[in-house]
């Protein structure tokens, strides 16, 4: 019960379901981090009730991180974008080199060589570009991939 002395905490208003929003997770090259890239875009999905979203976002999420941790030495970024309805989800990494264009798969004793072909079938929409090193951060490259709500 609030009274005179206790002091009112005012909590914003939720973002209206359409209205865009961006969060941003940085990582270190760590093997644990596309686990954590993953149970944190499953919380944020979760808490804006896009969970019809959650299980694409996650899988391609993962082969992502799991490429920049796999293929670069330094720190790497998740960055999630909704623009409704669609779900834009980047990640950044140290390397400037970019994936190799999508190819059949590897054969099915292999134990990589997948992700790339996953990422055509699954993401709606999918790119990537090299950054260039400059005064606002080491360069590197964007692999992004589009979801859609509703298709």
């Amino acid at each position: 019960m609030r009274t005179e002395s206790t002091p009112y905490i005012h909590h914003p208003v939720p973002i209206p379901f359409a209205e865009p929003w961006q969060y941003e997770l940085s990582f270190p090259c760590d093997p644990r981090s596309p686990r954590i890239a993953r149970t944190t875009l499953r919380a944020i999905l979760g808490a804006h009730e896009l969970n019809e979203l959650s299980y694409r976002a996650e899988l391609l999420t993962s082969e992502l991180t799991t490429n920049s941790v796999r293929h670069t030495k330094g720190p790497a970024a998740v960055r999630l974008q909704w623009r409704h309805p669609i779900l834009r989800i980047s990640v950044w990494d140290m390397s400037p080199d970019l994936p190799k264009p999508y190819a059949p798969p590897a054969g099915p004793g292999a134990e990589a060589g997948r992700g790339m072909a996953i990422l055509e079938l699954v993401a709606d929409r999918w790119g990537g570009c090299a950054i260039g090193e400059g005064v606002l951060g080491p360069g590197g490259k964007t692999v992004w991939f589009e979801l859609a709500l509703g298709i």
